[in-house]
Order: C-alpha cells, then structure tokens, then sequence
C-alpha cells in the first residue's frame, strides 16, 4: 500500500496540485486521467520519488518496490538485448554472490555451538528462501517469455541494441521493469512504441501478472481493458472513481452538470446578495442585514467548473479534385535490404474513397510500402498511383519538417484558406496550442508538440488521399477524437498505420496485414480482424485472403477460433497453474535447502547429540514429501 497525503505542487507560485491524498492499493489498477499539463507525468516522478512535491508526503512501506517507465528515457547501446533485460535481475545476482560468501564462511568455521555461528546460519537460512521465493538464477525462461511477449524474436536476443531503433529500445526498458515484479509499476503513455499485438500482450500481463499499476495513456482501449479505478486530475485536485474509463466518461459528465447547476445557483445568489446590498446599503434599519449579506460574500469559495471539452469541434480534411478510380495499384511489389527481404509478392488495390489500416508487427514493412508509394524509396516489381491522385502524408518524422522560426500560429496561417482562417485559434486549441502556446516558435515546441502542430497542418491542405503513418502517438483522446471525426468525413482515401485500436474502430472498412514477408488483405473492421486472429501469438494465417488473391476470392473461416475474451480466460488460467506451479517448486527447494544445513549440522559431535535436531529434521522431510506429493499433483 502506498498512501499519498496532503500533496501539494507548485511550479512559479503557480499551484498545480492542491492537498491531495489517496492510497494505492494492491492489484489497484489506476488510470491518471485529466487534461494536458494537468499534472499526469508530474504525479508518476513524485510516487516514484524522483520528483518532491512543495509539501505533503508519498508512503512506501520499506519492503515495497516502485518501477518507472516515463515517455522518454536515456538508453545505452552496450549491451545485447538479452545482457540488457538480465540487469533486472542484478538484485537476484547479488544475493547469490552473498550466498556464496556466507556458504564459504560457513564451511571454513568450527564453532558450530558459538552464537556467531548460529547467527550466521539463520542469515544463510533466510537469504536462501528468499533467493529461492524469487526464483533464484532460473530466469531465463521467463525473461525470454516476456521479451517475445513485446514482439523480439529469438535471434534478437544475442542482438546488440545499438541496432535497434529507440521504439525497440524503450521496449527493453519496459521488459526490465516487469520482470522486476515491482509492487508498484507506473507507466507513461507504455503504449506510443508498441504495435497491436504487443499491446493485447501488455494487457494480459498487466491484468494477469502485475501488482498494483498506475498507468497515463492515450490509448482508450488500452486503459479500458487494464484499468478497474480512474482518477482526473482537475483544477488542482483530484476526483477517485472506481471504475473502468469508459463509465467514468459517463460520471464525469454528470458531474460537471452538477458543477454547472451549484455555479448557476451560487451566481445567483451573488447577484442577490449584491443587489440587496445595494438597495439598502444607505437605509440605517437594514445595517445590520447589509453586513451580513457583505460578510456572506466574502466567505464565499467560487465554485470551479472542469474547462468546456471542445472535441465536439468539428474540422475537415479539405478533399481537392475527384482521383481515379484506383488511387494505389501494386503489383507483385517486393523490397529488400541486401539479403535481407522486407516483403515480396505484393498485390493490392486500394478504391477511391476506401479507408484502410496497414497493421502487423513492428519492422515487418508497413512503413517501407508506404515509403515506396511515396516513391521515396527503390523497389521490385510495379506499383502506380492513380490519375490525379494528390496525396497528403503523415510521416513519422513529419515534425522535423516543420519551419523552426515560424510560431505556431503563423505555421497554420500559411496553409489556412477561406473561411477557416477565422476559426485558427479554435482549432490550436483543440489540438493544445491554446491562448500563450499558438505564440511559441516551433524551434522550442516539444517533439510531441511539433507533431501535433504538423498534423493541423496536413488537416487543411487540399489532398484526396492522406497517408498517415502512427498519426495518434502523441494526440491525447480529444485532439484524436478530432482527427478521426475528420478522417470519417474526408471524401478522398485514406491509407493509415496505426496500433491504437479504437482509433481505427468504426474508422477503417479493410485491415492490411504484414507479417513473415507478405502483405494480406482482410475485410471488415479492426476489431473484427482481432477476433478471428487472436490476441497474443503471431498473427495466424487461416481463414485470411492473401493480397495476391482475385478479387472475387471470399475470406474463408477460421475453425476452432475462439474470442477474445476467452483468449483472455485461457491466459489466466494457464498463468495461474504456472504460478501454482512455481510456488510449489519453490517449497520443495526451501525444504531441500533447510534440511542440508540441518544435515551438515547434524554430521558435527555437537549436532549428533541434540535430540531436537533429529525431531526438527523428522518434521522437514515428512513435509518436503508432503510438499513434493503436491508438486508432483500439478505437473
């Protein structure tokens, strides 16, 4: 349990945290919700000790362990994948080392009756089943488990990570931290470095396997399927719900009505009070009455509303002239990188009007096919863009494009025509650049905050086809809200790549899947392709039409699919028995462990005369057979 008590923050004498406490529970699973600059991250630095508030404390009981995963990390390149996962066992390395030291100094002394000896024996006794209780070195199993869980392969394992790009690195980093098994894990946005099949892994884990959790996230599946309390941060303070985010969604609706009514009557009675002030402010027999209405004022608290939500902000992705009929055309596409293939044999066409998502595991070629339609790159076999196909392109570096000495109103006031240039502020502000920020130059904007900027920029070019490479990565659920409104509405085509399922829900008519080198086609929506795949194991290939297919070949069926949610049940089913498992190895190792130091004891002059060794030793080895009866039950 970690309790928060009377914290407060402020920045500049400016209060951003106000006298909050709350507890964290075991097996609590948090959502930190609340707008931008609300205090999200700040609050995950101060629970993880890294960051002091102006008063107030954070309680961790001193057996407790915090893990931290924050949005940007400074990495290193030495190591290989594996070497870097297995420093989140140094603890488990360094209490073998000690083992080892109290073994040989157990073995070197004779003063087997001495208080010192004994005191040395408990020491050793304690720190064994402790080792043991952790799993002592056999880790490996597990940490490969969870490095293939977050999409490695085997042979990426003995890679070193300087060839890996930052995404894969931070997912080093998380792996580190589950296999702590910390009591506490905090996670800011896990998600913006992990495709779709990383991420159904993530929540099984977390859901399954982890402590208490306490995660920021943009992504609304994600928190849905993980989280069981939310708690926002507004105005300065905090509101606890225990409940999933979509149903506090719904409470903290009703509760901003409620603020509306209370500022309503409150307002009301102001305007009363002041108005019976000033009515009899100079009449002697009300005096008194005056004072009290005037001292009623003072005592007065405002009452705070929650900022008007202004997602319902509608903007439109300007569609230029009508394109072809068939705006992308491959034709046995392929790519490789020296020995190395990427995809071949792809075959694909894309109709005007259709929204479609390019899904799989990252590295697999989604960005690369994209890259080639854009023709920035070289490739095998024949690939058209359609007549009079104007496209409008989301890359994953699109922020560095960006003008530096332009602020960012002046950014978007290039690219606004017509009637939309009245409405720039309003839409900076959907997208966070409110009041002070639309002044900033872009040279000093954040990289989450150049990209945004470059995707209001896309918004109001004249395409009709937009190709959007991870556009959600650093949208918080408003600004997306905004941008899949618009997509919906856009006329023209839309190609995305994208791991946020409910962005691509109710968006796309037709997921593309990469995997092993090809490229598949799949009708029907994201979560409809979830069902017939699965949500942990590598993508199977029953039941899909491959993009090289004609085009009145049908999906076939899936036999023996099973949903997701019973996947899920599955999962935590065989977790459970893996732990029941594992618990009842652990016993029988501490009762071997027990005995052999009874033994030695035993074997000494001393210890061959103490009857109630031999009544101790009688006790461990009837329970170890008890113990290895139970083992044996579960294998």
């Amino acid at each position: 349990m970690v309790s928060i008590d009377n914290l407060s923050v402020e920045f500049s004498a400016k209060p951003l945290f106000n006298d909050i406490s709350y507890v964290i529970n075991d097996h609590d699973r948090i959502a930190l919700v609340g707008k931008n600059g609300a205090g999200k991250s700040t609050m995950l630095k101060i629970i993880a000790g890294i960051q002091q508030p102006t008063s107030g404390t954070v309680s961790v009981p001193r057996d407790a362990t915090i893990a931290y995963l924050p949005q940007v990390m400074l990495l290193t390149d030495e190591r290989t994948v594996r070497e870097e996962a297995e420093r989140a066992f140094e603890h488990i390395t360094e209490m073998n080392d000690e083992l080892t030291r109290l073994n040989n100094q157990l073995a070197e002394r004779t003063d087997y009756e001495s208080e010192a000896y004994m005191s040395l024996v408990e020491r050793f006794t304690h720190l064994n089943e402790h080792f043991q209780m952790m799993g002592g070195l056999n880790y490996q199993a597990e940490l490969e488990r969870t490095l293939q869980g977050l999409g490695f392969k085997r042979e990426d394992l003995d890679r070193p990570t300087s060839e890996f790009s930052g995404g894969w690195r931070m997912r080093i980093e998380l792996a580190k931290l589950l296999l702590q098994h910390p009591n506490v894990l905090l996670l800011d946005e896990p998600t913006n470095h992990l495709d779709i099949e990383s991420i159904q892994w993530l929540e099984n884990f977390l859901a399954t396997s982890a402590n208490a959790v306490v995660l920021v996230s943009h992504d609304r599946a994600f928190i849905n399927n993980v989280t069981n309390r939310t708690i926002e941060i507004s105005c300065g303070k905090i509101y606890d719900y225990k409940v999933k985010y979509d149903e506090y969604v719904t409470l903290h609706a009703e509760r901003r009505e409620q603020q509306l009514r209370a500022l309503e009557n409150q307002q009301r009675e102001i305007a009363d009070a002041r108005a019976f002030i000033e009515r009899f402010r100079y009449q002697a027999t009300k005096a008194i009455q005056v004072q009290q209405k005037i001292r009623q004022l003072e005592k007065i608290v405002p009452i705070e509303v929650d900022e008007v939500d202004n997602s319902a902000l509608r903007l439109k992705f300007t569609c230029s002239m009508r394109s072809g009929d068939y705006p992308v055309i491959c034709d046995e596409v392929g790519k490789s990188y020296g020995e190395h293939c990427v995809f071949k044999g792809v075959n694909l066409t894309i109709r005007r009007g259709e929204k479609v998502a390019f899904v799989g595991r990252n590295g697999e070629g989604k960005t690369t096919l994209v890259k080639c339609i854009m023709g920035e790159i070289p490739f095998d076999g024949n690939l058209k863009v359609g007549h009079n196909v104007q496209i409008g392109y989301f890359a994953q570096n699109q922020a560095q494009l960006l003008e530096g000495e332009y602020t960012v109103f002046d950014t978007i006031d290039r690219v606004a025509r017509g009637d939309i240039r009245l409405k720039i502020r309003d839409i900076l502000g959907a997208f966070m650049f409110g009041g002070e920020a639309s002044d900033k130059k872009v040279k000093f904007l954040s990289g989450g905050e150049r990209t945004r900027l470059a995707m209001i920029k896309l918004l109001l070019e004249p395409v009709n086809c937009l190709i959007l490479d991870e556009p959600t990565n650093h949208l918080d659920m408003r600004s997306k809200d905004v941008l899949k409104a618009a997509i919906r509405d856009f006329d023209g085509t839309v190609i995305v790549v994208s791991h946020d399922r409910e962005f691509l829900d109710g968006l796309v008519t037709k997921v593309y899947e990469f995997g092993d080198g090809k490229v598949r086609e799949h009708l029907g929506g994201i979560y409809e392709y979830i069902e017939k795949h699965g949500p942990i194991q590598t993508f199977p290939r029953e039941g899909l039409k491959d993009s090289s297919s004609s085009p009145g070949e049908t999906e076939g069926s899936r036999t023996g699919a099973i949903s997701y949610a019973e996947q899920k049940a599955l999962a935590r089913e065989q977790k459970r028995k893996e732990k029941a498992l594992q618990e009842a190895e652990d016993k029988v190792t501490q009762l071997e462990a027990a005995i052999r130091i009874l033994e030695d004891q035993l074997s000494t002059p001393e210890g061959s005369q103490d009857t109630s060794l031999y009544e101790k030793h009688g006790r461990l080895k009837a329970q170890l057979k008890q113990a290895e009866e139970e083992w044996e039950a579960l294998i």
